[in-house]
């Protein structure tokens, strides 16, 4: 491996030559043009979530439909239907959407700027959750395909889901081009495969030989229901087919990923997303009617079905296998690029959560962290993040899809309506905005009506259908989502406030002097010993006002010894000696800084610390490393600097000898050696004085 010096990663020791081998060679800034996509890339990255979500979509809305009876499957081509029409809306809206606010901000950076940064906050904490349960769901879904599959793997269902997340994670940390190339194929492939899947069940159907599920012969043990509760029914059966819609808003996250021209790059690409869905969505629905399939939310409901000895086959397993014949290569195929399409659909959020809280960690809402771009350009903290909370939530679950669906769409809706809400704001400020009668000033009012009444449509079903989901799902479980998106909410503004705080508190005024009149240096001895006597040097080298030893003492023999070696060797440095009847260090070091401040004035204090640089993990172990805790101590005294003054021992060359050649080219000092790169000498202690 090459090493490039600019890169600062110090050097390859077994932790960073990991990480190399795990996400790659870093990648210099200049390079981010090159990691942004094209449409093809794109809609693998940002839509895989949207397009995946028809393969369970259209299972959650009939396995509802099903508790009520069989013949509340006739209310199953209406219901879709309508989760089309709401699929269209919300896809032309976030089109305006894109237009308006294309730094990738979406509907937070809507909600934020036109309802306020409490309305912007909660829909930043309801897209946040909202993520974490799309890795989640998505995942369990995947695993679920694949066990309908491979009946034999099911007692492995969460170890597998945990350790999908883990991969899916590491390839995003690689970088969005690499990612989007890695999941490319599977996502074309599971849009050609289940196009393909339904045209021949449609063709056969044509041609009157429709194909029959494996559940069609089963009957179901209907509930006892009241006129109520049947639309009730409908109505969470309508929630469920809903989360047909999950991922829409990711592509308005993600259009600073997106080439040039970015915003018309963005809405193709969703329009191409919104389109395949619907298609998918639509056609899954009638060829799973088609063919009577038959999936019930507890698999014992069925009568015939021997629940206790399998696992019932998905939605999409019984087209499949209705369509081509179980166990035939095409049926495979599909089931094979269904389950990479789900788990796959975790990359979305893997995407949109990174990038949204990069802008959250800009506006002050979020640690800085997240702002931060990894080697390889993308913002991998929040990828972690992301990726150990649907770990968290999976092992919760124990990758049940039943119930972690009742916990999904809920943050979504939130972050669709009140985005919604906030553009109809931004058209009518538009539009008030807007004066003359010249032709530029007609098409700018013509193109805010329109908007208008795109995002007003949009926020009007959205919410509608928020006030549906959470009636129909508060009772399965979306309680703890409206419980987890308040909490979060309020730590980011908690977050806000400290930053505020902080920025107050260190704000540059011409009030504030600090007034330092002198200029110190002390050096901590424990023993006289060469990592000593080189900080010694370094602080005559820095001509301090006043340079002075320190040794703190806990025992009063070795103090003496201490004192007698000091005269010996003739130190050009006063020792003070300082007693410490408890034992502690840092304490008695911030007593006499502040007797000696009182004594000779206001001082600027510089202590140096000797550390050994050791090359063993083991060996960190056997040192007590006060160095560093001394230093963290001694931060808290106004006025002080800590230089910490590196000692390398032989091991260290363990470290050095995976770094690049200049690096060598130093003494034990620091400073570059004449005879570099050739090996110096070892003690490498400069002269006193």
């Amino acid at each position: 491996m090459t090493h490039d010096p600019e890169r600062g990663d110090g050097g390859g020791d077994a932790a960073t030559a990991a990480k190399r081998w795990l996400i790659g060679e870093p990648l210099r800034t200049e390079q981010a043009h090159g990691q942004l996509l094209p449409k093809g890339l794109a809609l693998p990255i940002f839509a895989s979530d949207a397009l995946s979500s028809v393969a369970y979509a259209p299972q959650e809305l009939l396995m509802i439909l099903l508790t009520g009876g069989l013949a509340f499957l006739a209310f199953s081509p209406w219901v879709a239907a309508a989760v089309v029409l709401l699929l269209i809306v919300v896809v032309i809206s976030y089109r305006q959407l894109i237009k308006a606010y294309p730094s990738g901000g979406g509907d937070y950076e809507v909600a934020q700027k036109n309802l306020g940064n409490k309305a912007g906050v909660v829909v930043a904490a309801a897209l946040l959750v909202d993520y974490v349960l799309t890795v989640a769901v998505s995942v369990a879904s995947g695993v679920d395909n694949l066990i309908s599959a491979i009946p034999e793997i099911h007692a492995w269902r969460v170890e597998l889901a945990v350790g999908f997340v883990v991969l899916i994670m590491a390839v995003n940390l690689r970088g969005v081009r690499e990612a989007s190339r890695a999941f490319a194929v599977p996502t074309y492939l599971f849009i050609g495969s289940v196009g393909l899947m339904v045209i021949v069940a449609l063709v056969r159907t044509a041609l009157g030989d429709p194909p029959v599920a494996s559940s069609a012969e089963f009957g179901v043990q209907a509930a006892d229901l009241s006129q109520a509760a049947v639309l009730l029914l409908v109505l969470r059966a309508f929630s469920s087919g809903c989360s047909a819609l999950t991922g829409v808003e990711a592509v308005s996250n993600g259009v600073p990923a997106f080439r040039l021209p970015k915003i018309r790059n963005a809405q193709a690409t969703l329009t191409l997303m919104g389109g395949i869905a619907v298609v998918l969505f639509a056609g899954l629905t009638a060829v799973a009617l088609i063919s009577g399939v038959h999936y019930a939310e507890n698999p014992c409901h069925l009568i015939g079905f021997d629940c206790e000895a399998q696992p019932q086959p998905s939605l999409m397993a019984q087209v499949a296998a209705a369509t081509f014949g179980a166990g035939s290569l095409p049926f495979y195929i599909v089931q094979a690029a269904t389950a990479a399409v789900l788990l796959l659909a975790a990359n979305t959020a893997f995407n949109g959560f990174p990038l949204l809280g990069s802008v959250l960690a800009r506006d002050g809402y979020a640690p800085k962290a997240l702002n931060t771009r990894g080697d390889r350009l993308v913002f991998s903290n929040g990828m972690v993040l992301l990726g150990l909370g649907a770990i968290g939530v999976l092992l919760l679950f124990r990758a049940n899809l039943t119930q972690l669906i009742q916990l999904y769409i809920i943050g979504v809706f939130v972050s669709f309506s009140l985005g919604q809400i906030g553009m109809v704001r931004h058209w009518r400020r538009i539009m008030r905005g807007m004066h003359g009668r010249g032709q530029k000033a007609k098409q700018g009012r013509h193109e805010a009506r329109v908007g208008l009444v795109i995002n007003a449509s949009g926020a009007t079903l959205t919410a509608i259908v928020l006030v549906v989901v959470t009636i129909t799902k508060f009772t399965h479980g979306a309680w703890m989502v409206f419980v987890a998106i308040p909490i979060l909410a309020i730590g980011m503004l908690g977050i806000h406030r400290y930053y505020a705080n902080v920025e107050r508190e260190i704000r540059v005024d011409d009030r504030t002097h600090f007034g330092a009149a002198g200029d110190i240096a002390l050096i901590l001895v424990g023993h006289l010993q060469k990592p000593v006597v080189k900080a010694i040097d370094y602080a005559l080298a820095a001509r301090h006002d006043q340079t002075i030893a320190v040794h703190v003492s806990t025992d009063p023999a070795q103090s003496e010894r201490l004192r007698e070696e000091w005269a010996e060797h003739e130190i050009p440095v006063p020792l003070v000696i300082i007693d410490s009847p408890f034992r502690t260090f840092a304490a008695p070091v911030a007593a006499f800084i502040r007797r000696y401040r009182a004594e000779h004035g206001a001082s600027v204090v510089t202590v140096y610390l000797p550390q050994y640089i050791v090359g063993h993990w083991w060996e960190k172990l056997l040192h007590n490393r006060r160095a560093r805790r001394l230093a963290g101590q001694l931060m808290l005294v106004h006025g002080l600097t800590i230089t910490l003054v590196p000692w390398l021992l032989d091991s260290s060359d363990l470290l050095a000898s995976r770094r690049s050649r200049p690096l060598l080219g130093q003494d034990r000092s620091g400073v570059p050696g004449p005879d570099a790169p050739s090996r110096r000498h070892r003690g490498g202690e400069p002269p006193v004085g």
